[in-house]
Parts: C-alpha cells; sequence; structure tokens
C-alpha cells in the first residue's frame, strides 16, 4: 500500500523517449532551510526535506508503499523528462505539494532512461517496519545510481563496458588516469603525458561518467565529455588519496599494486574511490585490486586512427560495418567485452601474441571450437553476477544462473585436455573447479527461481527445515483444520462439532449451544453467538500462532537464507571473478578461431626483423559486405622499402588498400588470425592514420586545420617503428601549397622518421620522389576503360599511374552529361596549353603542377637567346634579331 501520510496520483503510463547523449549536471546549492521553515512542514515532508537536502544534485525517489515518488522540483523535472503525470494534491506548508511518482516494481525502466539522459537517482527507501513503526516510517538514502555506477542488468548494455573514469591534471600537461568498471569489478589506472595522449585514452575508453576536478581549465575535450562531474580539488590530493587507498585495501603501502611512481593517477584514483563509495554506501568486496596499464605494452592509436580505422564505431552508427561487427560471433557478453577490449588495446608482447595464436591453431584443429562455444551457451555473464553478489544487489535468477556456470565449467576442461597449448591449459587452471559450490547452489535455489526475492519461493523445499515447516504451516492449513476437527469430533463425541475461523477472533472450535454442555473442560469459551459457543484449545492457539505468522516468518526466514548465500558466495569471490575471467577469454579465442576458419583468415608470423610483408591481403570488412569476390593484394615494406607512393583513380581503392594493411597489422597484435594467405610482421609500436577530414566546429577548426592537426601530430611522433596511412594530404588548400606540403611531408616522413608509409596522393609530381630518396617506391590502383566505361581493377601494381581517370568517376557518380562534355573540352585545352578562354598561354601556367619540382623545358625564344651575344651586335644586327625573337614567340 502507499503512504498515507500523503495523497498522490499514480503515474500514467510513460512513453518512449529517444535516446540524448549524458549531459553535465550543473552542482545547484542544498536548499537552505531553517528549523522554523521545517516546522511548517508535515512530518514526511519534514523527512523529505532532510534527505534532499544531503542530495541536493540529484533527482530523489522517495519510497511511499508500492510507489516511489518525487516532489517539489524533482517531480517537475521527472515528469518533463519520464513524461509522467505531474499532480498537486495534499499541502505542506500551506502550499500544495507538486508530485510524481513511478511504481516500484517498473523502476529499474525509469531508471535506465533517466541514466542514458546523463541524469543521477537518490533511492531512498523504508528501512522501517510499517507496522511496527510509531508515527512515519523510517527512511534511509540506500544507494545513488550514476551513469557510470550502475551494476542492475537492465540499466547496462551487456556487450560494452560501462565505465566511470577520474582525470587529475598535473604539470606540463600531464594527466592521471584511473577507471573502474564496477559491474565487473575492474579497477586500472594509467598515466599520460600531452592531451593528445588523453585524447586517445579517452576514445579508448568511452566512460560513460568522467570525474573532475573543478578548479582546472580543462580543454574542451574534457569539457565535452558526457556524464562530466565536477568535483572540489581536495577530492585529488595525492596523499589523501594514498591514505584512503590504503585504508580500503587494507594495505601498508602501494608498492604490491605498481602505483607508487604514479602520483597522478593515484589522486583520480583516490577521487574515484571516494565516489564510488559515496554512491554504492555499501562494501565493495569485488574491488580487490588495482592495475597499471603502461603505454609501452601496447601499439599506440591516437583518437584519429581509432575512428578513421573504424574499429568498432562507424558514421552510420551500424556496428556491422566495423572490425567488430566482423568479429564479434562471442556468445557471452562478458567475452563480447573482453573482444572490445582486445581490439582497442593492441599488444606489443611477442610471447603473449604467439600464445593465443597457438591457442586458436588448436582450436581450429578439427573444428574444436565448435564443441566449445556450444557449453559456453550456457554460461551466462558471470562476471557482472558476481559484482552484483559483492554488491548484495543479486537476484535470484543472477544466482541460478551462477548455478548453472560453475555446473557446465567442468565440461570446459574436458573440451581442451588434448589440446596442445599452454594458454587454454593455463585458462582451465584459473577456471578451477567448482563443483561442490554448484551442488550447494543447486540445493539453496530453486531450479527455476522468481524475478524477485521479496515474494519467496526462491529457496529450495529441504534446504532448511525451519523454512519448510513454515511453509507446510501457511500452505497446508486448510488440512490441518479438517483433520483437526475429525480428532475433536471423536474425542467429544458431538457430531455437530466444527472448526472455524474469523479476521477478528481467529480460529475457534464451535458447538451448538444444544451440545455445549458436552464441551469438553479443556476448551475455553472465546465467544458467544445467538445459536452457538466458540471455543479456543491451547493446541489450535498454538496452531494460530504459527499459521497467522507463518507467511510473514517465511519470507522473513527466506530473506535472512538469501543473505546467508550471499555471504558463502563472498568468500568464494577471488577464484569465482577468476573463472569468470578465463571464461571470457575462452570464448574470445574460440570466436577468433571460429572466425579465421569461416571467413579463410591464416595466422601471421610476428618477427623481431624490421619490414612488413603481406600476402593476398583483404579488407574484413569490405570482403564481408561487397557481393563480389574482393580483389586480395600484397605488401612489402622493409629497410630498402620505407615508402610506397600509391596513385590511381578515385574509388579505386587506395584507401581500402592501405587500411586493410592497418588492419592486418592490428589483428595480429590482439592475437587474432588476419586476412591474407600470409603475413610477417616486425615490431610495431604505433599505428597513424590521416585519412578523411571534416570541420570541427566545436573547436573552431576548419577542414584544412584539422588535416594539418592530425598530420603534425604524425611528423612529431612516428618512429621507425610505427605504420602512417597518409591520404591525400594538402588538398585542403591552393595547388601550390599543397603540393609543396604533401611533399614535404612526404619527404620527412621517409628521411627523418623513417617510418613505414603508405602515402596515397594524387599530386603524380609525387611520384618523382622515388627517384630522388632511397626507401621509396611507387606502387598504383589499377583502372582499366571500355569505352566510355571504367573498370577498376582494385589490383596493386608497381609504378606511378599514368592518370587520374577524374572524368570518368565523375560520370559514375552521376553527373549530367553536359557537364562532363564541358569539362572533357576545358582539360582538352588544359593538355593544350591554352586557357579555357581561348588566350595562349605557357604550359606551366595552365597546369602549375607540371614541372614545379624539375625545370621547365627553354621556349625557342630562351633557346634563340642564349645563343646571341649582345657585344657582337651592331645596332643593325640588333633590329634584325629583336624581329627574329618577335616572330618566335
Amino acid at each position: 500500500m502507499r503512504d498515507s501520510s500523503a495523497s498522490e496520483q499514480a503515474p500514467r503510463a510513460a512513453r518512449s523517449v529517444p535516446f540524448y547523449p549524458f549531459r553535465p549536471i550543473e552542482p545547484r546549492p542544498a536548499p537552505s532551510m531553517s528549523q522554523d521553515d521545517l516546522s511548517q512542514h508535515t512530518p514526511l515532508m519534514r523527512q523529505y526535506l532532510s534527505a534532499k537536502a544531503a542530495h541536493p544534485d540529484v533527482l530523489l525517489f522517495f519510497r511511499m508503499g508500492d510507489f516511489y515518488e518525487l516532489f517539489y522540483e524533482d517531480a517537475r523535472k521527472a515528469a518533463r523528462l519520464l513524461d509522467i503525470t505531474l499532480t498537486q494534491r495534499g499541502q505542506s506548508a500551506g502550499q500544495p505539494i507538486p508530485m510524481a511518482g513511478v511504481p516500484y516494481h517498473a523502476v529499474e525502466n525509469y531508471l535506465a532512461r533517466l541514466v542514458r539522459l546523463g541524469e543521477s537517482v537518490a533511492i531512498c527507501e523504508q528501512i522501517g517496519d510499517p507496522a511496527l513503526a510509531k508515527g512515519i516510517v523510517e527512511r534511509k538514502v540506500v544507494r545513488i545510481v550514476t551513469p557510470g555506477t550502475v551494476t542492475d542488468a537492465a540499466l547496462l548494455e551487456e556487450r560494452r563496458d560501462n565505465l566511470l573514469l577520474a582525470i587529475a591534471a598535473g604539470p606540463g600537461g600531464s594527466y592521471g588516469l584511473a577507471w573502474v568498471d564496477l559491474s565487473s569489478g575492474r579497477f586500472l589506472l594509467s598515466e599520460v603525458p600531452t592531451a593528445e595522449t588523453l585524447a586517445a585514452e579517452l576514445a579508448r575508453l568511452q566512460p560513460a561518467e568522467t570525474l573532475v576536478d573543478e578548479s582546472v581549465a580543462w580543454p574542451k575535450l574534457v569539457s565535452a565529455l558526457p556524464g562530466l562531474r565536477k568535483r572540489p580539488p581536495w577530492h585529488f590530493d595525492a596523499d589523501a588519496a594514498r591514505r584512503e587507498l590504503n585504508r580500503f585495501f587494507g594495505t601498508r603501502d602501494l608498492g604490491g599494486f605498481g602505483v607508487d611512481k604514479l602520483p597522478l593517477a593515484i589522486a583520480a584514483a583516490g577521487c574515484l574511490l571516494g565516489y564510488v563509495e559515496e554512491t554504492q554506501k555499501s562494501a565493495l568486496p569485488h574491488l580487490s585490486g588495482m592495475a597499471v596499464e603502461s603505454a609501452s605494452e601496447t601499439i599506440a592509436l591516437d583518437a584519429a586512427t581509432r575512428r578513421n580505422l573504424e574499429l568498432d564505431t562507424h558514421p552510420t552508427g551500424r556496428t556491422e560495418h566495423t572490425l567488430l561487427g566482423v568479429l564479434d560471433e562471442t556468445v557471452t557478453p562478458m567475452g563480447a567485452r573482453l573482444l572490445r577490449r582486445w581490439l582497442n588495446r593492441p599488444l606489443r608482447s611477442r610471447e603473449l601474441l604467439r600464445g593465443r595464436h597457438g591457442a586458436i591453431a588448436a582450436l581450429i584443429d578439427n573444428r574444436r571450437y565448435q564443441g566449445l562455444r556450444d557449453t559456453l551457451r550456457g554460461i551466462g555473464d558471470l562476471e557482472r553476477i558476481l559484482a552484483r553478489v559483492a554488491l548484495r544487489s543479486a537476484r535470484p535468477r543472477d544466482l541460478s544462473t551462477l548455478r548453472d556456470g560453475l555446473a557446465a565449467a567442468p565440461e570446459l576442461g574436458g573440451q581442451i585436455v588434448a589440446l596442445e597449448s599452454p594458454l587454454l591449459h593455463a585458462l582451465v587452471d584459473r577456471i578451477g573447479d567448482h563443483a561442490d559450490l554448484a551442488d550447494w547452489l543447486a540445493k539453496a535455489i530453486v531450479a527455476q527461481p522468481p524475478v524477485l526475492q521479496r515474494d519467496g519461493g526462491v529457496i529450495a523445499d529441504g534446504y532448511d527445515a525451519e523454512l519448510d515447516e513454515l511453509r507446510r504451516l501457511s500452505t497446508h492449513a486448510d488440512q490441518y483444520l479438517v483433520e483437526l476437527e475429525e480428532r475433536e469430533k471423536a474425542a467429544s463425541g458431538i457430531a455437530t462439532l466444527k472448526v472455524g475461523y474469523n479476521r477478528v477472533h481467529g480460529y475457534y472450535i464451535e458447538i451448538s449451544k444444544a451440545q455445549s454442555d458436552k464441551a469438553p473442560t479443556h476448551y475455553t469459551r472465546r465467544q458467544t453467538t445467538k445459536n452457538a459457543e466458540r471455543y479456543i484449545t491451547e493446541e489450535l492457539k498454538q496452531f494460530e500462532d504459527k499459521v497467522l505468522s507463518a507467511k510473514e516468518r517465511s519470507l522473513m526466514r527466506e530473506r535472512a537464507l538469501y543473505e546467508a548465500v550471499l555471504d558463502r558466495l563472498i568468500e568464494h569471490l577471488e577464484p569465482l571473478k577468476a573463472a569468470a575471467s578465463a571464461i571470457a577469454e575462452l570464448d574470445v579465442l574460440a570466436t577468433l578461431a571460429e572466425r579465421a576458419d569461416t571467413l579463410d583468415w591464416s595466422a601471421p608470423t610476428l618477427t623481431d626483423a624490421p619490414g612488413i610483408a603481406i600476402e593476398r591481403g583483404r579488407h574484413p570488412v569490405v570482403e564481408k559486405v561487397r557481393d563480389e569476390p574482393f580483389e586480395p593484394n600484397d605488401l612489402i615494406l622493409d629497410d630498402a622499402r620505407r615508402m610506397l607512393v600509391i596513385t590511381g583513380p578515385n574509388m579505386g581503392g587506395k584507401s581500402t588498400y592501405m587500411r586493410q594493411n592497418a588492419l592486418i597489422v592490428l589483428l595480429a597484435h590482439i592475437g587474432s588470425y588476419v586476412p591474407a594467405s600470409a603475413a610477417t610482421i616486425g615490431p610495431i609500436d604505433r599505428i597513424f592514420t590521416r585519412i578523411g577530414a571534416g570541420d570541427d566546429l566545436s573547436r573552431g577548426q576548419s577542414t584544412f586545420m584539422v588535416e594539418m592537426s592530425e598530420t603534425a601530430n604524425i611528423l612529431h611522433n612516428a618512429t621507425e617503428h610505427s605504420l602512417v596511412l597518409m591520404d591525400e594530404v594538402g588538398r585542403g588548400t591552393s595547388t601550390y601549397d599543397g603540393l609543396a606540403l604533401a611533399r614535404a611531408c612526404a619527404v620527412h616522413l621517409a628521411a627523418a622518421s623513417r617510418a613505414y608509409t603508405l602515402f596515397a596522393t594524387h599530386y603524380f609530381e609525387l611520384t618523382e620522389l622515388a627517384g630522388e630518396y632511397p626507401g621509396i617506391a611507387n606502387v598504383h590502383l589499377d583502372a582499366v576503360e571500355y569505352g566510355d566505361q571504367l573498370v577498376f581493377m582494385h589490383a596493386v601494381k608497381e609504378g606511378p599511374a599514368n592518370r587520374s581517370f577524374g572524368l570518368q568517376v565523375a560520370a559514375l557518380a552521376g553527373l549530367p552529361k553536359a557537364v562532363i562534355a564541358d569539362a572533357r573540352r576545358t582539360l582538352a585545352a588544359l593538355e593544350k596549353g591554352a586557357h579555357p578562354g581561348g588566350a595562349a598561354t605557357r604550359r606551366e601556367e595552365a597546369s602549375p603542377q607540371l614541372g614545379l619540382f624539375a625545370p621547365p623545358e627553354p621556349s625557342a625564344v630562351e633557346k634563340r637567346l642564349a645563343e646571341v651575344d649582345p657585344d657582337a651586335l651592331s645596332p643593325r644586327d640588333a633590329l634584325a634579331e629583336l624581329y627574329r625573337l618577335k616572330a618566335l614567340s
């Protein structure tokens, strides 16, 4: 029942609302209210206002019976965001109370919508027993739901991590980062030296909520983050953070976590931990440690590279058009999340990667991955279930899923035992043996438990004798009364004796007045009616006491048993977390094996010798979405061949060729097979791309400025172990400027950086670089013209292209035929050295790109002038020579 202390109206059915990005919530001061002001309100409103004053910056869901109510400004805001009824009924302090409410049994749906809108919600529950309360029921805020701290399955995307991030700013533009996935228990730290590397980390992590120091002037890339929360500067104090982290983990120092030399990361971690404890208001046993992610362990990918390679996001929003869309055939949600993390963090460790490649080879043999994946399908999201167990918010079906997963785990080991892969055997060891725990859960939890624990029916029969008795009393009371009535009839000899019940007097034995003198002496009169006497016996009284409270007592007993189940699971939390992590990794490896087998991918060879050699490489995404067969191509880069200048027509496949090679290198470094017949890859430290551009209006940058910013980042940071993709550098400005910049960038990458570079361009003058600088070679994408038709061969061939086919591509794009015809006439005039308007011109002026870096062929006038000796000419000869020159011009 709803609390009777205030009146309200049930909310109308909410309509669906569109998804909006998280938006920053500006802090607002807590309401200032004197005791005199409070005294004017009703007791219920005083309780509400006290809770709201402690949480002024979030919506307060105030539990009243079967509803969560919101009042005053919160009610107005929630009614607008959720499209629920706003009403004003009842008064407090002489004014109507604006209010809106949502039913408690559907609260998760409303919370999910608010979290997607970037809102945070404080849940204020009834913690007292309404039956025992004197006055209003006691209430308390038990947790705060924020975008970065949600753990309920209904509020989360099951195949994507949900991260809470804290950033601490340091001197010289350095930053400390700490992030936690509360739904899995991962707690990680790192430090980055520049704003550019910070941008790369933010693009990788994509946090749901970010905590920053309110006293710092943050760059726009941070200020524009979704779910931004500004915290006071003392929350980022490094010394205080050390003390709090040591307190939380029960350690004397942080040396065991490897973070001692990361003061900025420690400061961020301290703020993060304080925020999590503030919002969860409970123990956090699944946060059992911290780990450091070092940049030296990974292949660096900046934000532009992640965007250009379309690893897990696509401009259209369609995941199937990304590399993740091709790879993600995982059968568990925790496997899907791990695969996404691997894809966004390619590793350098040759030993680790070779272990993954070996595991995939073992699983492909006789298609062993199939049986493994069939078993994995019966295992749920153990990672997030264990987090909810730790937070004591696990639901009955979480426990049944955990039970079934632990029961299926031994079968995974049986399928791997014969395979020759140290990594797979190590994963089986990490899974461990939890058969005893699974058997215990099978005895404790019913086979198909209800969604919620509150109505009982979760603990299995036979698990607890006291609960069984209480259930028997509450469910078999009628049968007991029938048996009692028969016994009393036989004992008293009164054939008309009846056993009955009413709500006022409870259970009774009824004897007609005519037979009342035969009532046994141990009967105690309870009530007299017109035609009968009603009695109670000690047995019936004891039965009444048991039955009337049996249901309530059984629910209380079941709640206590459920909490005891959680207690025991928490005792085993660490090995269970290790098992869940290992199962997720098995899922990813089995998926990569399936993908390699299905898509005809091969194992890459990782060597210590420099260079990249790829035979018959393909673009994994383009190959999947194309109906036509994909044309594979080779790539060779080594010390003698550091840069390929790639020419060819638009739509000829230059960008596809470049990206496919970058994706092949990246796939090899997550431990996957690759879409090529063979691939040998030397040490790689970074992958850079400069492909496509657009205005960045939020930062006030034009397309060309964005292009040059990305190019500058590459030129400053590329090394001889970097893979660089450059597409059409310089096209955003004039011909002379663009060509000069493109040439200078290419020379710098080839001569100074010595990076492995694929340099696509329409400036044919750049093909001359191959003859001027060692390590530069020309290749082109082939196309053939049949009449008016242009056929793209998509084949990479040695040497430069001989033409661009620009007009043919324009025709394919659908430009009007009259426009194409006019363009052909203009092109013909330019190629003949005349302006389109008809005036004669030198060829160098009509086509200024030609001859910019090589001296032009001298004209006839220049040749004649070179032969003339002015000192040897008489005035008459000089005049004659002038006429001859005039005739030559």
